[in-house]
Order: C-alpha cells, then structure tokens, then sequence
C-alpha cells in the first residue's frame, strides 16, 4: 500500500463513524482549512473527523521550476493541453491510500467525502469519480476537471450518483469561471447529480460557502441523509 502523505486530524467527537477528506490547493498546507470545521455547524451529525493532508513538494514548471506544495506539476496556461498525468496518478494513489486507512479505522466508503479547493479540487474529482466505491459526497472548491478526455471512459459506476457539490468566484482571477463552468457541463452531461454554487469572491471561500459546506456535509453525512429530499 503506498505509504499515507502527512495529515493535520481533528475530529467533531470521540468514535468518527464519517470522515472528511480535505485537500489544500497549490503552494498551500494541510493547516489551510482546518480551522473551518467549527464554523460548518454540524451539529446532530454522527461524529466525524476531518483530514487535511500536505501535498508532497514539486518543481512546478507554470513558476519557473519553483519547489512548492503541489498534486501535481502545471506545465502551462489552460488550454494548451498539457497536464501532467504521473502526477495526477501519483496523487490520486496517495488519497486512495488515505481513503484505504480510513476503513482501516471502521469508516465505510459510503461515509466518506473528498473535498478539495483549487488543485485539491481537482485532485478530488479526478479520484472520486473513478473511485470503484461509492462514496458520500465530493466537494470541488474553486478547481475544474482535469484530464477530461479520460473521464468517460476511465469513470466508476460506483460513483454516478454520488452529490456532487461545486462552487466559484464569480471573480476568480487564478481558475476563470468558465473553466469551473465547463467542467460542470461536462459532469451534468455525464449524469452527474451537480449541485452548482456561485460566490463574490475571487480564488477564496465565501462566508455564504461555507454555510453551504455545512448544509451539504449534514445532507450526506447526518443521522439520516437529507440528500435529494425536499
């Protein structure tokens, strides 16, 4: 089994019966989002344990070779083509591992949520949905799906169904709208259930988003799953 990348834990009480899987973005650590987890009032959720893991640390040829926290290398502007696929499977074997050591621990795959903001987005989309389990929910924060042209044919039945929760910056200048947006259109056309979100902000999180996180994860991870009730 690959060995699990470093982690920050923290959990909503004693016996998580969920996890959270959390990734950072680009130059980030696993500290970025940790102190989020009071804010998403979970309350009258089983407990649940959050884990922010680092991403190793790579040259990333977009910043002149620059050694940073990083999934996987940017090799240039969007739209040129160019995605560094080993690293993208590299990652995605590192979070399957840390998904493997959560149901080591007695969490089931179904009560388990990939998140992740900007690269981590992509990260999470790119392993959830090809992840051969069902899972609970996917978070993709302000990213897009990268390596698409494989998605069709490389995807897990597991996950067609599984909540899928997006949002943007309406002005993000670091992943353009459309980006985020395409990536969308292609999942909605691919039968996945999206729920789409828009915030006014740039490459951030929203007061209004994480109010929304907080709603999704008691959706799919509460005593009783609310996910497509009215």
């Amino acid at each position: 089994m690959t060995t699990c990348l470093p982690c920050i834990e923290t959990a909503t009480g004693p016996i998580p019966t969920a996890s959270v899987i959390w990734l950072h973005g680009l130059g980030a650590s696993g500290d970025d989002f940790a102190a989020i987890v009071p804010e998403l009032d979970l309350t009258g959720c089983p407990p649940i344990r959050f884990v922010f893991p680092h991403a190793p640390s790579l040259p990333v040829t977009i910043n002149g070779g620059y050694v940073m926290p990083a999934w996987y290398d940017i090799m240039g502007t969007p739209g040129q083509g160019l995605e560094d696929d080993t690293g993208i499977r590299n990652s995605a074997r590192a979070i399957e591992a840390l998904m493997a050591r959560e149901q080591q621990r007695g969490i089931r795959p179904e009560r388990i949520v990939l998140a992740g903001f900007s690269q981590g987005c992509a990260m999470v989309l790119h392993t959830g949905l090809r992840h051969p389990q069902r899972l609970a929910g996917i978070m993709a924060l302000s990213g897009y799906l990268p390596q698409t042209r494989l998605l069709e044919t490389e995807r897990s039945a597991a996950n067609q169904n599984t909540p899928l929760f997006m949002a943007h910056g309406l002005s993000d200048p670091v992943i353009a709208l459309a980006r985020a947006e395409a990536s969308r259109d292609q999942l909605q056309r691919l039968g996945y259930p999206v729920q789409w979100h828009t915030y006014p902000m740039p490459h951030s999180v929203h007061p209004a988003e994480i109010d929304d996180i907080g709603h999704f994860l008691r959706a799919v991870l509460g005593s009783a799953s609310t996910w497509g009730k009215s």
